[in-house]
């Protein structure tokens, strides 16, 4: 199928957006923290065009699946209610969206962590953008975005996604200051490449612990009397507080002070120590990972060329990601896949991400 079969006429616009993987800096958005993604190869495109009856009408070629949007009043469900959400609100904006035709292909991993949602949030404000020419610049395309998912699709999260899929590329990590909005680009450590491999068990965050984990980093936040655990970097401070708001603390404060660390400059074992060290915080203190992710954070953190390993994205399942010696990706992924299938579960490589490789 393609928009014209869809939609009997061809589209008048598209845009892409990228995916993307977090390699440090988890959790720490929606704290007003400090993150480190990039974007991956794999990206969503829209196409758009003008409907004629008055309704919106959204296809997804991935799902073969299509919302016709005839109540306005009505939010509808599933990979809709992002692009929904994008449309309303742009109009709460003040902008005037007439009706649409959307037509969605992606080819971004969906729940595997590496934020197919914000790419599809992005990608549609971007042909939207295109279309009707609006003047909206790719930070308030993210911010724009966020809102979608948190207002439609039930979501509280940070910013980091959206910015990511609107901002960062391929070739450099960015490091993000999500309070304040400051960014820069950074090169890999030498010699080293992204490797993501999906553990194979799918979560939506809607439907997982990530909107109650929000609310814990809050309340720990009144209780030490800071805006956010961002305006903390002594963990001391948490003992004071009582379970589980003492760990979500600590877990959030640790990682803003790992991701500092990366950005003065380190070698590509000493990230890797850092990604290690982030995953045992996601899962003994966030308690955002699953036996699988565990078992495939650790047969990756034990094989040789392997600098260091984590779950990427919000955690309950998705995708690790591990940062390797340059050139040995792929000969990884296979003795891994392997040792982890002998542990009764199934994976795949999603990224070898050679294009993200620092061979000097």
């Amino acid at each position: 199928m393609d928009f014209q079969q869809v939609f009997g006429k061809p589209p008048e616009t598209q845009a892409s957006a990228p995916g993307r993987v977090n390699l440090l800096g988890e959790h720490t958005d929606y704290n007003d923290g400090f993150v480190l993604p990039t974007a991956i190869p794999q990206s969503t495109t829209v196409q758009l065009g003008l409907s004629s009856d008055g309704h919106h009408h959204f296809y997804s070629e991935n799902l073969n699946e299509q919302v016709s949007i005839l109540d306005i009043n009505h939010s509808p469900s599933g990979f809709a209610s992002y692009i929904f959400g994008c449309i309303e609100i742009l109009q709460k904006a003040g902008y005037k969206i007439p009706s649409l035709c959307v037509y969605v292909k992606s080819s971004v991993p969906m729940g595997s962590g590496l934020s197919s949602s914000a790419a599809l949030e992005v990608a549609t404000l971007r042909a939207v953008r295109q279309l009707l020419n609006l003047a909206i610049d790719d930070v308030e395309i993210a911010q724009f975005a966020q809102q979608a998912e948190i207002h439609y699709a039930g979501v509280q999260c940070g910013i980091m996604d959206q910015m990511a899929s609107s901002l960062a590329d391929t070739e450099h990590i960015l490091f993000l200051d999500t309070r304040t909005l400051e960014r820069r680009v950074m090169p890999l450590p030498e010699k080293a490449e992204i490797l993501v491999i999906d553990s194979g068990v799918p979560r939506t965050l809607a439907s997982s612990g990530y909107n109650q984990r929000r609310a814990e980093c809050e309340e720990a936040a009144r209780s030490l009397g800071v805006k956010a655990l961002r305006d903390i970097t002594d963990v001391e401070v948490t003992e004071k507080l009582p379970e589980p708001l003492r760990r979500r603390a600590r877990h959030v404060i640790t990682e803003n002070n790992r991701v500092l660390e990366v950005l003065q400059g380190v070698t590509s074992e000493r990230f890797g120590e850092l990604m290690n060290a982030s995953h045992a915080s996601l899962r003994d203190d966030y308690e955002v990972s699953v036996p699988a992710l565990d078992t495939l954070v650790e047969l990756l953190q034990k094989t040789p060329g392997v600098y260091g390993a984590r779950l990427t994205g919000a955690g309950f399942g998705g995708a690790s990601v591990a940062l390797v010696a340059v050139g040995e990706a792929r000969s990884i992924t296979t003795h891994i896949l392997e040792q982890y299938k002998q542990a009764g579960y199934t994976g795949q490589i999603l990224v070898p991400s050679l294009e993200l490789s620092n061979a000097a």
